[in-house]
């Protein structure tokens, strides 16, 4: 996977993120991604790439940076 140069997650990453995130947990979305990421074929790599973007930058965060990410509200704004 390429370094990320800007750690800064896109709107469009944290959606992805959100759908993607089952456990709730850094490590957990981390690992859905990863076992995702293993499916995806040639076709896919557009997807691939977005997919490592978003595993190095949750990988480059704390907890408490991904705590504050909520993505919860991402999907439903009108989560407090």
């Amino acid at each position: 996977m390429a370094k990320i140069v800007n750690n800064r997650i896109s709107f469009d990453e944290q959606e992805f993120m959100a759908l993607c995130n089952a456990s709730g947990t850094r490590q957990g979305l981390i690992d859905a991604l990863e076992e995702m990421h293993g499916y995806l074929g040639p076709g896919d790599a557009e997807l691939k790439a977005f997919t490592e973007s978003c595993i190095e930058k949750l990988k480059a965060m704390s907890d408490a940076e991904y705590l504050d990410m909520e993505l919860d509200s991402v999907l439903d704004p009108e989560v407090e």
